[in-house]
């Protein structure tokens, strides 16, 4: 990705003020550092903290602060930190949890800026240590003072200007692009090891374990202004304030500035989301809605430590591409094949070369060589060949990024063709290139002479098919514009009325589809009645067929009572059902209270679908779009997204459904009113957000009919919280 350069001391100064939430330079560069509870022990984590803030370059004072001691590593050794002399930036607190409070306390008054503590004992060992947390966080909060931990691995700043490792990490990670954010401190001394073997660097590298004070959101927010960082990775094991990571990442994910974020969220399974729940003391937020929302901020989840550096390396260093149309040269035609069919799979288009592009290919290449994508230049290619077809499909405009790929053979000359890969790289500034040298020893020095040169490579060309297909989601996502809908038009008043007079629980049918009526949904004409006669009279007006629907406060699945009339033709039709119904309701539920029968006109056929809504614990309102009727629990088609809506986000929610096909118009069908869909389900966001009181709400099913006939709620159930929420 290109990079703006930009002077970090100038970014720096014009920081936010010391009350902003993510002003976290007293963590990242402080001028002098207090590790407490030092030890003299080499190979304990006290001790390696100390260590290697020393050994890393640190530009910084270092102070040891060991009760007892008289020096650590030959520096000074200080009783207390408030025995120090000079100001204290940050702290390192290495103490057992049972006196970490008081260690806080003393920095507190020291008047230090930040602090992280490296020390277990806490929220994850139950109440006791949850207490202890509460301790810490109330101190941090009392003297103003940036938090990181506790339970953690600590902090890396790479940048020259402070070259901190204020971890117990086993080295100090290369300088790069790439900052890594994690909750789990374990995981962070694997990801090390694994990106120093693949010679990736990092400009930050934080492990925030509990977050009991900075979280995942102030760490991203700080990032998105780091002049060091192109791309921001984040390990997540649990959501507290699933809403306010979303908003954080939509500002920085799009506009001026912005910058990819790639997360793994575990979990994703009930089993997984148990094991993260008690490795944390928390649950993990359900994963459908999960993954949905990040989708909706621009956030690229991936599955494993593999395809997040896959995808962050080919982020780093390297231009975005202008589209997904991918060119193919190999040395050999089944890596080829199985290129193109990873590369189609994931969404990934095979580039259509132009009449220029193959004359240029046909008067370099052999006569057997394949000049169509993919290129196959032959396995007896050296690195002329190369050079002559990698020049040929990145001068096509109709490629926008392209795959090199080798295997060793007798002939092949590794080095040079490496060689020949950067050399066209070097005047090739406006497309994404990456490189798949198939093997294992023998390509070693060609592949270092690649990444050496900042080329991504990849050990399987279906790697780089799929960290392509993440940068295609990241391109997309921030070619988006920020236009503002419209606001919809809606009467606030009368739901606020309706849900005012209702008692927690399931509202009455009728009080339910007045408020759908109050924001706009496409609710048919219906009315309560008390009687067979008013009923009669009602369904009179509003033409036949008609239907009745018992209503009760007892009653909440009408169909188990037989509380439901369809296709009712007539008036005798009417009070016969009528009567029937409450007979069937009496005979299961004696103590039922029957308010009336809903009796409306019956809607003509149509495709069902489903438009819910919960208050998640994590995300707070949530809208669900999907396959309704009785197909919803069976097919399990649907998908969510955060209320309110935006037109952009409600019309990808339609196409995000594999159902969606059906109401395009599939096989001659007529096309459904599927603009009248995406209205009913922005209205239906608004109104879960404007009232918080909704916990639960269907709309099941709506019935879409065709674009000109329009769509009609068929049923709805809303489930009210008390009147406090």
């Amino acid at each position: 990705m290109e990079t703006a350069v930009v002077d970090a001391d100038a970014v720096r100064t014009s920081a936010p003020s010391k009350d902003d939430p993510a002003n976290l330079e007293a963590l990242f560069y402080p001028q002098s550092i207090a590790v407490l509870g030092v030890t003299q022990t080499p190979g304990t984590v006290p001790y390696d903290i100390f260590y290697n803030i020393l050994a890393s370059g640190y530009q910084g004072v270092i102070y040891p602060v060991a009760p007892g001691k008289r020096s650590i590593c030959s520096v000074r050794a200080y009783r207390y930190i408030t025995d120090i002399d000079d100001q204290v930036d940050m702290a390192v607190i290495v103490f057992p949890a049972s006196v970490v409070d008081k260690a806080v306390e003393q920095c507190g008054r020291k008047g230090v800026k930040g602090v992280i503590i490296i020390s277990a004992g806490f929220r994850e060992v139950g109440p006791e240590g949850v207490k202890r947390e509460q301790r810490i966080k109330d101190l941090c909060r009392q003297y103003n003072i940036h938090l990181i931990g506790p339970n953690c691995l600590g902090l890396i700043n790479t940048d020259p200007a402070s070259r901190l490792n204020a971890s117990f990490a086993r080295k100090m990670p290369a300088q790069g692009r790439i900052a890594f954010l994690s909750q789990s401190g374990a995981l962070c001394t694997a990801v090390l090891d694994y990106a120093r073997g693949k010679g990736i660097g990092f400009s930050k590298f934080v492990s925030f374990g509990n977050k009991a004070g900075v979280t995942e959101i102030e760490l991203m927010q700080y990032l998105h202004r780091d002049p060091q960082t192109d791309v921001i990775l984040l390990y997540l094991e649990e959501l507290r304030n699933g809403r306010a990571l979303i908003e954080a990442a939509r500002a920085i994910t799009r506009g001026a500035g912005a910058k990819p974020i790639l997360v793994i969220k575990s979990g994703r399974t009930p089993q997984g989301a148990h094991a993260a729940a008690s490795h944390t003391g928390s649950l993990a937020a359900e994963d459908n809605i999960c993954e949905a929302v990040f989708r909706e901020a621009g956030i690229i989840r991936v599955p494993s430590i593999e395809e997040l550096f896959n995808t962050a390396i080919m982020l780093t260093g390297q231009p975005m591409p202008k589209g997904r149309r991918l060119a193919i040269v190999t040395n050999a035609g089944g890596p080829g094949v199985m290129a193109t069919d990873a590369a189609v799979s994931v969404g990934l288009e095979l580039a259509r070369l132009n009449e220029g592009t193959t004359r240029r290919l046909r008067d370099s290449l052999p006569a057997t060589a394949n000049i169509k994508n993919p290129v196959d230049v032959i396995g007896d290619a050296r690195s002329d060949r190369y050079t002559a077809a990698l020049d040929a499909v990145l001068a096509d405009p109709g490629v926008d990024e392209v795959l090199v790929i080798l295997t060793p053979q007798s002939m092949t000359n590794i080095e040079d063709i490496a060689r020949a890969v950067v050399s066209i790289r070097g005047h090739c500034h406006d497309k994404l290139l990456s490189a798949s040298f198939m093997g294992a020893s023998d390509v070693n020095v060609g592949v270092d002479i690649l990444q050496a040169a900042g080329i991504p490579h990849y050990i399987l060309p279906e790697w780089a098919c799929r960290a392509m297909a993440n940068v295609e989601q990241v391109r997309r996502w921030m070619s988006q514009g920020n236009g503002q809908d419209p606001p919809l038009r809606v009467d606030a008043a009368a739901a606020a009325a309706l849900l005012a007079a209702c008692p927690e629980g399931y509202m009455r049918e009728d009080h339910a589809l007045a408020a759908l009526q109050a924001y706009g949904l496409p609710v048919p004409e219906f009315k309560l009645c008390a009687t067979a006669d008013e009923a009669v009279a009602f369904a009179d007006r509003i033409g036949y067929p008609a239907t009745l629907r018992v209503v009760s406060p007892e009653v909440i699945h009408k169909s188990e009572v037989k509380g439901i009339a369809l296709n009712l033709e007539g008036p005798q039709a009417v009070r016969e059902a009528f009567a029937r119904i409450q007979g069937n309701v009496k005979a299961a539920l004696p103590q039922a209270k029957i308010m009336g029968m809903l009796v409306r006109r019956m809607i003509p056929a149509g495709h069902e679908v489903i438009l819910g809504a919960k208050r998640d614990a994590v995300f707070g309102p949530t809208l669900m779009f999907g396959l309704g009727g009785i197909f919803v629990e069976i097919f399990k088609d649907v998908t969510f997204a955060l209320a309110p809506l935006s037109s952009g986000t409600a019309s990808r929610m339609l196409r995000e459904v594999r159902a969606f096909q059906i109401l395009d118009g599939a096989r001659g069908q007529a096309k459904a009113d599927i603009a009248g869909i995406e209205q009913a389900l922005r209205r239906l966001g608004q109104l879960v957000h404007d009232f918080p009181r909704i916990a639960e709400l269907d709309v099941n099913p709506l019935i879409v009919g065709p674009a000109q006939q329009g769509n009609a709620v068929a049923d709805v159930r809303i489930r009210l919280a008390g009147q406090d929420q």
